[in-house]
């Protein structure tokens, strides 16, 4: 995913559907320097990991 999509994903207020490495993720933050996300599994909001944004699929 390119960082300007993750952005706009984060700032919109309907859900989309995001996967990393299979599973259905939130995206809480965008480094764009880094080109990394912060994200966390939607079924379980404890487990937050920092990846890269070009792991993240948008479907």
């Amino acid at each position: 995913m390119n960082t300007q999509r993750a952005k706009e994903i984060v700032s919109s207020p309907n859900m989309t559907n995001v996967t990393y490495q299979g599973m259905s993720v939130y995206i809480q933050h965008v480094d764009e320097q880094n080109e990394m996300a912060r994200i966390y599994p939607l079924d379980q909001p404890e487990n937050e990991q920092s990846v890269p944004l070009r792991n993240l699929v948008e479907h």
